[in-house]
């Protein structure tokens, strides 16, 4: 499965961990009608991180809620007994970290052969080669910019250098793969991240606690993106 979207060189994916679960419905669709490319889900599962989110049944209800793609990140440990699940929910990508799979090729495998985009993830304090091995597999790599878990948190600035070495990498094998970040990303923190070479963008409290609503808040950031 390709991740390229036509006519589409960066990509914002609004987090709707930091949604107002009461209008839920009404969130995401106006997240559709301001422009959002992706939604993106966080699943957590309180062992792999310090707090707990949803699993497959909700996905399937933001899956009949829109027509974006749903970019799954799984932060649980061993991911691999619930791909089945997400996919079939309807996830579009399925995102897995490096530190819960000790059988990481074997893991995106599994993915694409579920018909889902395939992607790889790494914590803060996590090295670049700990992903290396895998990159001509990953439809994305996503580079976390604050320590998962909870929305809200200050963007960690030296993650730029590490998202620097990924685009060298990926540029070096000729993938075509999204480069993602997220965590703690807003119109001041985005152009750190596309300067150092991602071209996906998470963002949570900037867009659903954006002071003057969503639409405005995704505006936002798409202006912080010069010259896209």
């Amino acid at each position: 499965m390709t991740l390229k979207i036509m006519n589409k060189k960066y990509i914002i994916a609004p987090s709707i961990v930091s949604a107002d679960y009461l209008r839920l419905a009404e969130d995401i669709r106006a997240c559709e009608t301001a422009g959002a490319d992706w939604l993106h889900l966080d699943v957590m599962d309180g062992h792999f991180v310090p707090n707990l989110t949803f699993g497959p049944f909700l996905v399937e209800t933001f899956k009949r809620a829109t027509n974006l793609p749903l970019d799954v990140h799984l932060m649980i440990e061993q991911p691999e007994r619930y791909l089945e699940a997400f996919a079939k929910a309807g996830a579009s990508h399925l995102t897995v970290h490096v530190e819960t799979c000790p059988h990481l090729h074997r893991t995106l495998q599994q993915i694409k052969s579920l018909g889902c985009a395939a992607g790889v993830t790494l914590n803060p304090g996590t090295p670049v080669s700990a992903i290396e091995p895998v990159l001509h597999l990953a439809d994305l790599v996503l580079v976390m910019s604050v320590n998962p878990g909870f929305s809200g948190q200050v963007f960690l600035a030296e993650t730029a250098s590490k998202v620097e070495q990924i685009r060298k990498k990926l540029d070096q094998i000729n993938s075509s793969a999204w480069l993602e970040v997220d965590g703690g990303i807003t119109p001041e923190t985005l152009p750190v991240m596309k300067n150092a070479g991602a071209n996906a963008f998470v963002s949570a409290s900037a867009v659903f606690k954006y002071p003057q609503g969503i639409a405005s808040g995704i505006k936002a950031l798409r202006m912080s993106l010069p010259g896209a």
